[in-house]
């Protein structure tokens, strides 16, 4: 639907100066750039950015590897901060409340799929950064000072859960989260294997056991059993490329969530479902994949997709988790580090999820390189 005159006439203002950390190009190097967010609208929440967790996309869309980059380039997803001011119309969030935004800030909110609150599949979805707006002005993400969102988009964080650990939530949980709702991989008692231990698998791990199932990760790496088991509370652990531990585990699972982003043999995954089961990815590998149709045909299985989730369940997840105190294992990081930390992403060297620290690091950061 398109915006009305009122609409861009109040979103065009973009009078609000904030500072961000941006990419120029597609060397992916951030440094600080000045920029304006629009003034509060009606129906606005203005955030204070507090924390911003640094997801994998972040890094695929700083060096244009999905060839859709806009530069410059403020990346961030996955945002926790304080509201600093309202809208005359919004009725959920005050100044003072600790909130969140994820990985979109607006949609057409008028379609079927808006309507029954599955925003994420909307033809219309604008994302958080690297999306144009609806006053035709390119989104800056959460690597920045404060944000400007329409209250539908913005998620209130449970008093039990941490800004800093539960940022990544906002997108890695909801990410896990949607497809074990939709797919019935939330049920007590059966079994979930969980493939890839990263930013995305650690959660889907937690909230596994949070549902109450029995949970199984497999990994190529088999120095993360004791990851695995010890800290994360995994019941089994498999190495994949181990012969014989795949094949003590054939048809035993219910459900795969598949994190990885390699292109990687699935035929040997999916003789670990049973039959009916289902493997659910969530990670892009960069080829087609290639499966042979007996391999779903003859057992009755199922390979799906999900991305992210609609914002009604991105609230339900947050509060299930504080409830289950699922928090990502993070390691937080200060703005001047930022470009070190993506190297870092990219060799895998973090465990799970690196976060900035905006609220306290930002400015300075800002300061020292004016």
């Amino acid at each position: 639907m398109a915006p009305t005159a009122a609409e861009q006439t109040e979103h065009h203002h973009h009078t609000r100066k904030a500072v961000g950390l941006a990419a120029r190009d597609d060397a992916g190097h951030l440094s600080p750039l000045a920029i304006t967010r629009r003034s509060t609208g009606e129906d606005d929440v203005v955030i204070k950015i507090l924390y911003c967790g640094i997801c994998h996309s972040d890094l695929h869309a700083l060096k244009n590897d999905w060839k859709n980059s806009r530069y410059p380039m403020i990346p961030g997803h996955e945002i926790a901060g304080e509201v600093t001011e309202v809208g005359k119309n919004v009725s959920k969030f005050k100044a003072g409340d600790r909130v969140g935004v994820g990985c979109m800030v607006n949609s057409c909110r008028s379609c079927e799929s808006c309507d029954k609150g599955f925003e994420n599949h909307c033809p219309g979805m604008i994302l958080t950064y690297n999306s144009v707006d609806v006053d035709g002005t390119v989104t800056y993400g959460g690597y920045s000072s404060m944000v400007v969102v329409h209250e539908r988009f913005v998620v209130r964080f449970p008093d039990a859960m941490p800004l800093d650990k539960g940022a990544p939530l906002l997108c890695a949980g909801i990410t896990v989260y949607s497809p074990m709702k939709y797919h019935g991989l939330n049920v007590p008692g059966l079994h979930l294997g969980v493939l890839g231990l990263g930013g995305l698998g650690h959660v889907a791990v937690k909230f596994g056991k949070a549902f109450g199932m029995k949970v199984t990760v497999i990994s190529s790496s088999p120095g993360k059993k004791e990851e695995a088991l010890g800290r994360l509370g995994a019941d089994a652990f498999i190495v994949s490329k181990d012969a014989d531990e795949m094949k003590a585990a054939m048809s035993t699972m219910d459900g795969i969530i598949n994190t990885v982003s390699a292109n990687i043999p699935l035929t040997p995954l999916f003789g670990l479902l049973k039959p009916n089961g289902k493997m659910i990815m969530v990670g892009l590998p960069e080829k087609p994949i290639e499966i042979p149709p007996f391999v779903l045909v003859a057992m009755n299985k199922t390979l799906a997709g999900s991305i992210i989730g609609g914002m009604s369940d991105t609230q339900e997840m947050l509060d299930l988790a504080a409830k289950h105190g699922v928090t990502a294992d993070i390691e937080v990081v200060g703005a001047e580090y930022v470009n070190t930390a993506l190297e870092r992403l990219a060799k895998n060297d973090v465990r799970y999820r690196f976060v900035i620290d905006i609220g306290n690091t930002l400015d300075k950061a800002a300061a020292t390189t004016e």
